[in-house]
Order: C-alpha cells, then structure tokens, then sequence
C-alpha cells in the first residue's frame, strides 16, 4: 500500500499528542514522578491481554536473544534514561526549548542510521527534514508577548544539557529499535518489541523508585481516580498503541524520516490548544505549522 509507513508514523504523532493531553492532565493533580511508573503499569497490562489474545502467549520468549537485548537496551536508553533527561530539561529550560532541542532527535537519528545501518536518503528528503524541523522550531519558539514579559526564564547550560541528552537517548533508541527488530527474515512483531522495551525500562523504574523511596508519593497516586482514568487512557495511546505503531513505522521507513513525522507533535497539539484549552495561537504558529507539513510533503515525494 503506498505511504504505509507514512500514515502510520501519522497515526503515531496522534496517538501521541492525545496521550500528552492525558499525562499532562494527570501530572498535575499528582505529578509527574508517579505518573511515569503507573502509565508503564498499564501498558504491560495491556501488551499482556493483547499478545495473548492475538498471539496466544503473554511474553515474546521465541524472540532470539540478541533481540532482547538489543529492546531492552532501547527501552533502559529511550523509555527511562531519555525521560528522566526530558523531565529535567522540562524544568530547566521549559517546554519549548526543551522541545526544540527533542526535535534534533530526526536528523541525529538519520545520521546515525546513515553511519550504521546503512540507510539511505535522497536530497529532497534531507530537505524535507529541515524543513520539517524548521516549522516545529517556528512553532516551539512562537512565545505570547505578555507572558514572555511576566515569566522570563533564563536558558541554563545544564538545562541544555540535559535537553541534549534527551534527544540523543531518543535517537538511539529508535536505531536500537530497529536493530533489535531486524532478523534475516524481516521484522519481528512491532508490539512484542515495544513489549520488550517497556519491561526493561519498568524495571530501571522500579529500581530507581527504590533506591530514591519514592514509592509513597506512587501510593497517594493511586489513590487519586481522575488521575488513574487519565493515566490510563493516556497508556493505551502512549507506550502501548503510540510506540509499538513507532516501531512499526520503522519497518516501512528510514529511522530519520520516521523519527521526522514523530517530531510533529507540537504541530498536531496546536488544535487542543484552540479548541481544548481556548489558547490564542498567533499567526506565526500557523505559519509554522503549514511550513512543517510543506516539509512532510517532501519527505512523502
């Protein structure tokens, strides 16, 4: 089917986006620390119902090793160490230059697959990265004047470190992604893989969680119902539909271009926030926005 791999790494980008609106609405009634582990609890939930409906096992066991530890390196490198990186940057910088930092993680990715998994790009998909990247840049960096002038934030170097090492976490761990699904015969199953990733980042969750003793603010987390329903369903959009279609994505795609449409998120988040939270979004954000689908039509020549 043409654009396949296209409409997929679309659909990615929506589930996404809704599941930020979940996650976001769930942090701020108990945080964002809880929030992490829970929504990784759901998942496995739901990998393990739908792996054993469809495939009639709970764990992907037949995967070869080489496999697993390729997956799980991915999850430990993008799921745990990339958020944690992400969160902090989060707080240090705020959520547009962090964002716009996150973004980077297309090109880097399409440089290190270049470099080591032998992909290739032609011309007007190179264009087509910049010019995507440039209109998410357009859109992350659009500021409102007046809350510029009540808010200003000073851009710490550690905050653009730690935005640095988000990205870079998440460029390898879509190239680790990819690696690990590759077998002589094709592509393991994109859910059984994100499976794979989301245990292993559980489990650094878990030991970190003990190590710090976070486990009481989890506690008074669970308690809170409104937060759970949106965790929940922010789980099943997010680590469980959203990354295993990624991955999916990456059978169809070069880990640049995928990881190019996955950057789309602030674009897509543009009519929540005109029509969910009666946000104004200025000319300029449009601007943005239509610049980035321009580049999309490129990459999809």
């Amino acid at each position: 089917m043409l654009w396949t791999g296209e409409l997929i790494a679309i659909g990615t980008v929506l589930c996404w986006t809704i599941s930020v609106q979940c996650f976001e609405a769930a942090s701020k009634k108990v945080g964002t620390t809880p929030v992490n582990i829970i929504r990784l609890t759901f998942a496995l939930v739901l990998f393990s119902f739908f792996l054993f409906f469809r495939y009639g096992y709970i764990l992907p066991v037949q995967f070869p090793a080489r496999a697993w530890v390729y997956l799980s390196l991915s999850g430990a490198i993008g799921f745990f160490i990339g958020d944690i990186f992400l969160f902090k940057a989060l707080v240090e910088i705020g959520p547009r230059v962090a964002m716009l930092i996150y973004s980077l993680a297309a090109p880097t990715a399409a440089l290190i697959g270049w470099s080591f998994l032998d992909e290739t790009y032609v011309l007007h998909q190179w264009a087509g990265m910049f010019v995507t990247l440039f209109g998410v840049g357009i859109v992350i960096l659009e500021k409102n004047q007046k809350a510029s002038r009540l808010n200003i934030r000073d851009i710490s170097s550690k905050g653009v470190l730690f935005g640095f090492g988000a990205m870079f976490c998440q460029a390898c761990g879509y190239i680790l992604s990819k690696t690990g699904m590759r077998t002589e015969s094709g592509y393991l199953d994109a859910f059984s893989s994100t499976q794979i990733r989301v245990i292993s980042a559980f489990l650094c969750f878990i030991i970190l969680f003990t190590i710090t003793g976070k486990w009481g603010k989890v506690m008074k987390a669970v308690k809170d119902k409104r937060a759970l329903l949106f965790t929940a369903f922010g789980s099943a959009l997010g680590p469980f539909l959203g990354v295993s279609l990624s991955l999916l994505a990456l059978h169809y795609l070069t880990t640049g271009v995928a990881s190019t449409f996955f950057s789309l998120v602030p674009i897509f988040i543009i009519p929540f926030s005109i029509f969910l939270h009666k946000e104004h979004v200025s000319i300029r954000a449009v601007t943005g926005a239509v610049t980035a689908v321009f580049g999309i039509y490129l990459l999809m020549m």
